[in-house]
C-alpha cells in the first residue's frame, strides 16, 4: 500500500508548496527591507520597484524551468516542444505587440482606460500559451497566484497604513480622489491578480518551454 501511495503523481499543490513558501519568504523579506530602509539596490521604494535585487518577479523563470523539469519527469511532458515553444512565443508576442500598440490607441489615453488595456493585454497573453503545454499551464496558474495573493494583501496594508514601500508608492498621474478601497483595486488587487500572474505565466511558460525541448531526456521519477 506505501508503495502505491509513493507512486501517485503530486498534486498541483505538492508541486507549487516549495516556490509558494520561497515567495511568500522573499515577499516579507522584501517588505521588512524596505520598511527599515535598507539599501535601494536590494529593496527599491519607488513606484513599481524596479531594479530591485530582492522580489518575487525574477522567479517566474526559474520556477518555470522547476516545474517543466518536474512535469518531464513524471511523464507529462508537451506533446510537441517545438509547439510548446511557438505558443509560449506567441504569448510574448502578444504583450509585445500590444505594449507598443496600446501608446498608439488615443481611446486607452487615460489612467483607468489604460490601466484595464494592460490587465487584459496580459490575461490574454497568458492565455495564448495554454495549447503548448497545458500541463505546465495549470501549474504555472497556481503558482502564479499562490505568489501573487500575497503581495495583494500586503498591498492593501501598506495603503492602509500609508507605509513607505513600493508596494504603496503612487503612480505621479493617478487620479487625487482615490479612496483606499479604489486605490487597493486599482494599484493592487486588479494588477496583481491579473497584471502579475499574467507576466508570471508567460515568462513561466516560455523558459518552462525551451526546457521541454530536452524533457525526453529527463529520467522518470522512480516508482
Amino acid at each position: 500500500m506505501a508503495n502505491a501511495q509513493s507512486a501517485q503523481p503530486q498534486s498541483t499543490w505538492q508541486l507549487i508548496r516549495t516556490p509558494a513558501i520561497i515567495s511568500l519568504a522573499i515577499t516579507i523579506l522584501r517588505l521588512a527591507g524596505e520598511l527599515a530602509h535598507w539599501s535601494q539596490k536590494y529593496f527599491n521604494t519607488n513606484v513599481g520597484g524596479g531594479g530591485a535585487v530582492v522580489g518575487i518577479t525574477w522567479l517566474a523563470p526559474v520556477f518555470g524551468v522547476y516545474f517543466a523539469v518536474k512535469l518531464a519527469r513524471r511523464g507529462e511532458g508537451p506533446g510537441s516542444a517545438w509547439r510548446a515553444i511557438w505558443f509560449a512565443l506567441l504569448g510574448v508576442a502578444v504583450f509585445l505587440g500590444g505594449s507598443f500598440l496600446g501608446p498608439k490607441i488615443p481611446a486607452i489615453s487615460g489612467f483607468y482606460a489604460r490601466l484595464v488595456y494592460v490587465w487584459v493585454l496580459f490575461a490574454l497573453a497568458a492565455i495564448a500559451t495554454f495549447p503548448g503545454w497545458p500541463a505546465l499551464f495549470k501549474v504555472q496558474l497556481a503558482y502564479a497566484y499562490a505568489a501573487r495573493i500575497p503581495v495583494a494583501l500586503v498591498m492593501f496594508l501598506a495603503f492602509q497604513q500609508n507605509w513607505v514601500t513600493h508596494y504603496s508608492a503612487l503612480p505621479h498621474d493617478m487620479p487625487v480622489d482615490m479612496g483606499l478601497w479604489s486605490k487597493f483595486l486599482w494599484l493592487g488587487f486588479f494588477p496583481q491578480l491579473i497584471f502579475w500572474v499574467g507576466f508570471t505565466m508567460v515568462t513561466g511558460m516560455l523558459f518552462g518551454a525551451i526546457v521541454g525541448v530536452f524533457a525526453r531526456f529527463f529520467k522518470p521519477a522512480a516508482e
